[in-house]
């Protein structure tokens, strides 16, 4: 059993467990502040009934028009609280969010294109590849080709707001982009 609760500036002293996780990006507490500013309903964690953090996500609200989305910057489950549908749980809630309080027309969300484990699971929740990335992430030295370490798969759902589909795209694995052309 877990509770998801709005994420508090002092959970930050409580993470390190989950972020030493190879795949989870971590950032300089300005940067978690700055989110938790701005876009505090976008920023959750989900603990057990004793107060540990099982995991958190941090999203916020970008874009204008059809172009209007949820972004989700970090979502990140301790190895040891996965597989417990905790991650369908916060991007459910994050969908709901960007939805209902910014109107949003879809959320996306980046990732490693060699963490296939992660890109199975957003396809499970209904995601899928809108386009590759190239060299979006720093290489994490794996000895794995060099490129998929790098590169990142922009990731996108529909939200009901977007009914025909326009913010996906059946090819989107066949679609490369440079990231300085990424917003």
């Amino acid at each position: 059993m877990s509770v998801l609760r709005p994420f508090r500036a002092t959970d930050m002293f409580k993470f390190n467990h989950i972020n030493l996780d190879l795949w989870t990006e971590t950032y300089a507490i300005n940067f978690y502040l700055g989110y938790f500013s701005r876009w505090p309903d976008m920023c959750a964690v989900q603990e057990t009934p004793q107060g540990r953090i099982m995991g958190y996500v941090i999203g916020k609200a970008e874009g204008a028009g059809i172009e209007r989305h949820g972004h989700v910057t970090a979502l990140s489950v301790a190895p040891e609280y996965r597989r417990l549908g905790l991650s369908r749980k916060f991007m459910a809630w994050l969908e709901q969010v960007s939805d209902e309080n910014y109107r949003g027309y879809f959320v996306d969300l980046y990732v490693r294109c060699v963490n296939t484990a992660a890109i199975t699971m957003y396809e499970s929740f209904g995601y899928s590849v809108y386009r590759r990335v190239k060299e979006y992430y720093s290489n994490l030295g794996l000895g794995l080709n060099p490129r998929d370490e790098e590169d990142g798969f922009d990731m996108r759902k529909p939200l009901p707001r977007d009914p025909m589909r326009r913010s996906v795209r059946a090819n989107g694995r066949d679609i490369t982009v440079s990231a300085h052309e990424v917003p």
